[in-house]
């Protein structure tokens, strides 16, 4: 009954791991987006106030272009961030089915597949 616990402790621990991640992984996108969309105010700010709002004009602030350019920089990270999210949700997801799965096994059935797993990390080994 031990082995069962231990191994339901490790599928629990496991599932709350991915989790954190997938919860740190959002905090980090709307993060993102909130500092994406400060920029977007302080570039139209920016050209509001120096009556240039053409990026290719000569007299464009060069403040503008570089939060634009920290702007679009951010908006890719969170595009990147975005399909991070997804594989981690689907870890997540799969990690909450094994635990339901090895919550429902039976000791015997536990033990079964245990030893079939050690058998096989035995033949890798040689």
């Amino acid at each position: 009954m031990k082995a069962r616990e231990t191994a339901l402790k490790l599928k629990r621990f496991e599932m709350e791991e991915r989790a954190r991640k997938v919860s740190d992984l959002e905090l980090m996108i709307r993060e993102f987006e909130n500092i994406a969309s400060d920029l977007d105010r302080q570039i139209q700010a920016e050209e509001d106030r120096s009556g240039v709002k053409d990026p290719k004009h000569f007299a464009y602030s060069t403040f503008a272009k570089s939060a634009a350019q920290r702007r679009d920089n951010l908006r890719a990270s969170i595009g990147e961030l975005r399909t991070k999210l997804e594989a981690t949700q689907a870890d997540l997801d799969d990690a909450k089915q094994q635990l339901a799965r090895a919550s429902t096994e039976q000791p015997r059935e536990i033990g079964r597949i245990r030893r079939r797993h050690e058998r096989g990390a035995g033949l890798a080994l040689r």
